[in-house]
């Protein structure tokens, strides 16, 4: 019986809300075994050419991607491209258009935390944003954890910026629609992610697998940071009911955060198509360069 192939494709830079550089990740990929590797910065691609050029180097094989912020049912979803071409003119357009607003809602945001007695917020969180352009909830969470306002950034979740919580602001994305239109002209696959962190009805779910397979989506994380081993089978049964490739990723941050690191989760369960078999092409396209 053949090894199931390491892959982590859904991670995170200081591009977008991480705290590591695409170098730095692509290194701490390699050296936990992972073989197969995405990165996938929110909303941006700018650090595709790097992580590309570290991955190659040190042996693993790679393909662009990107996590794009989308409104579904009043809620935000990320759906994951991966194989895009990060020069895709169509791509880049739509991502900075989605980019546009973070700046406003992160003042929204300050505002709210500066009436609940927190001074400071917006230059707080500037200051761990690799790019300004993202500014992101937990850039606000790593300043409220070095304010001493909470002990660390899961505290800063449970009791801030988050729905019914101070500093919780949200905002009107790009449509599913347009996400995966944008991933599949730039020639990649587009992927639900995380699903288990949607706080949808039966029905809601039900109706963005529809749609997402009615635009021309074709995968579905099923093995994810986020995701509980019941929830392995749970979205492991979407797929097969849905028609869908099965994708896999930690959905990595910074050592000291996310759930899961690089290359620590399980395989994919058995009966699955793989997400890259739908991009073996991609693959071996980019290790040619």
């Amino acid at each position: 019986m053949s090894t199931p192939l390491r892959a982590d494709l859904h991670c995170h830079s200081t591009i977008s809300d991480g705290t590591l550089t695409p170098e730095q990740v692509a290194e701490r990929a390699q050296g936990r075994g992972v073989q197969l590797w995405a990165l996938t910065d929110h909303d941006e691609v700018a650090g595709q050419q790097r992580a590309a050029a570290r991955a190659r180097a040190l042996g693993m094989d790679y393909l662009a991607g990107v996590e794009i912020s989308i409104t579904f049912a009043d809620t935000t979803v990320h759906i994951v491209g991966l194989g895009v071409d990060p020069e895709n003119a169509a791509l880049v357009e739509g991502l900075r258009a989605t980019r546009e607003g973070r700046d406003e809602r992160g003042r929204e945001m300050a505002a709210q935390l500066e009436a609940v007695g927190i001074r400071g917020a917006y230059e707080g969180a500037l200051r761990y944003a690799g790019n300004p352009a993202l500014l992101a909830r937990p850039h606000f969470a790593r300043y409220l954890v070095e304010r001493g306002v909470c002990h660390e950034v899961s505290e800063v979740f449970r009791k801030y910026l988050t729905e019914g919580k101070p500093g919780y602001v949200p905002h009107r994305w790009a449509s599913l629609a347009d996400a995966v239109h944008w991933i599949r002209g730039a020639g990649g696959v587009a992927v639900i992610a995380h699903p288990g962190r949607y706080r949808f009805t039966a029905n809601e779910e039900y109706a963005l697998f529809t749609d997402f397979k009615a635009h021309g989506g074709q995968g579905v994380e099923v093995v994810t940071g986020s995701h509980t081993t019941a929830e392995y089978q749970e979205y492991a049964d979407m797929a097969r009911e849905f028609d869908l490739a099965a994708s896999t990723g930690s959905d990595f941050h910074s050592p000291d955060e996310s759930h899961a690191d690089l290359g620590s989760l399980p395989p994919l369960p058995a009966g699955l198509t793989p997400i890259w078999e739908l991009l073996q092409e991609r693959i071996q396209r980019a290790a040619a360069h």
